[in-house]
């Protein structure tokens, strides 16, 4: 399988008369984008910004990122979603980089929603800080969902989806400034040398823990809440196979775009060299039975070792609950004889004096932590705000909070915030983002 993806570098974007790229410029026309984005009959509201990095901005409540890009053949950007089926992970498409589609919501937001500063000191908590962006602003006529914690944010994630493939048609027919392939071999087909050396498999356990359909990771338009531990491709998950669910603590999130990049498995795909044979990806989910999380566990771990790893990666979208999964995952490799390295954030309070994980293993011996949800963040205010910060302590966002006995609302009066980490948007970059590091004192 092989997937070629020709990367343009965004340098700048601006409004004017005609979408088009040029010389790292991206020109959007406003009202025809906006035109595009109102076809969907469900949005009440929309409105489009462009924010860079430096420029005092805040965005909240933040329900999505994608990357624009198209696809050389025609077929759509995400299948299953927004186009019908196709096979992911082959062929040729287009990439935007060094910027994003973010979707945010104009009047409400909920538990899944969460917080970016393109400037100040809140800029360096999010990846999405320092990417130019296209700033989807809107409402729908969802209204069952208003007053709802969580929230299934249909129409607005779908059009952002739309909207980022949509602006990435303007690099269709045009030449990449670079391009990334991936290529694999099916495993059975690969050369004595290459099969001898240590197997590597990538688990990675996306978000699918509701039972009602609309706030799950998507697999090829499937419900991941339905799923069963299954094989696939790098060139799958890069090429929108995988679609953001509307349902985590909005730190832990893995965006749409993060699954366009996935810096981990781009790692191990590209650096396998001559030190290890890359088996692919076990993609499971969480769920919140036990017995449903112990029939997980058996299956990747025996998917695990068909494949002959000898070592697997397991990163897991969220905490709490999926830790459960999470630690199954890693315990059940590491009696297999598979040796695991584990990234995950951490869920040990405000005073970090907590358990790391809500279960714990012995066999843990390998952890990679980007952070902790509970460790207390104060920014100042901010001049402009997009979407309604209000959102963030009366909308049951995870990391705010209407009122504390102690530190008082989350949003105070002048427009500063004090919040968890839990509620920046993908802050917590498990997918190998993070910048963060230990530090003993």
């Amino acid at each position: 399988m092989k997937l070629e993806i020709g990367n343009f570098h965004v340098k700048d974007i601006v409004f004017g008369d005609s979408l088009s790229y040029s010389d790292g410029i991206l020109t959007i026309n406003k009202e025809e984008a906006l035109d595009f984005i109102r076809q969907d009959k469900r949005i009440t509201e929309a409105e489009l910004y462009i924010v860079k990095p430096g420029d005092m901005v805040r965005l909240c409540p933040v329900k999505e990122a994608i990357e624009p890009r198209c696809r050389l053949d025609g077929k759509g950007l995400f299948p299953g979603y927004t186009s019908d089926l196709r096979q992911a992970g082959e062929g040729v498409l287009h990439a935007l980089k060094d910027c994003s589609v973010i979707v945010v919501g104009r009047h409400w937001g909920g538990f899944q929603d969460g917080l970016i500063d393109m400037g100040g000191p809140g800029q360096k908590h999010t990846y999405f800080g320092e990417l130019i962006n296209i700033v989807l602003v809107g409402d729908t006529d969802e209204e069952f969902e208003r007053y709802e914690q969580q929230k299934c944010n249909d129409a607005l994630r779908r059009a952002g989806h739309k909207l980022a493939e949509y602006i990435g048609q303007c690099v269709k027919d045009l030449t990449p400034e670079d391009t990334d392939v991936y290529e694999t071999e099916p495993l059975v087909k690969r050369s004595a040398e290459k099969n001898g050396r240590p197997g590597v498999v990538a688990v990675i356990q996306p978000q699918s823990q509701m039972e009602t359909p609309g706030y799950n990771t998507l697999y090829y338009g499937w419900d991941m809440n339905r799923y069963l531990p299954s094989y696939m491709t790098v060139q799958e998950v890069l090429d929108g196979a995988l679609i953001s669910g509307s349902f985590m603590p909005t730190s832990s999130k893995w965006s749409t775009y993060d699954f366009q990049n996935f810096p981990i498995l781009r790692r191990l795909i590209e650096e396998q060299g001559d030190e290890y044979n890359f088996l692919g990806v076990i993609l499971a989910n969480l769920n919140v039975a036990m017995d449903q999380k112990e029939r997980n566990a058996q299956i990747l771990t025996n998917i695990a070792v068909q494949l002959g790893a000898d070592y697997a990666l397991v990163t897991e979208e969220g905490y709490g609950n999926p830790d459960a999964d999470y630690v199954l995952a890693i315990s059940n490799l590491e009696k297999a004889g598979i040796k695991v390295v584990a990234v995950a954030n951490e869920s040990t309070g405000r005073d970090g004096g907590g358990s790391p994980l809500v279960t714990l293993d012995e066999r843990i011996v390998a952890m990679v932590s980007t952070g902790n949800v509970g460790q207390l963040i104060e920014l100042p205010p901010m001049p402009v705000v997009l979407g309604e910060l209000e959102a963030l302590g009366r909308d049951g966002n995870s990391g705010g909070w209407d009122y504390d006995e102690v530190l008082g609302p989350s949003v105070r009066p002048d427009g500063s915030v004090i919040m968890e980490d839990n509620g920046l948007f993908c802050g917590d970059q498990t997918v190998g983002w993070s910048f963060k590091t230990m530090k003993d004192f």
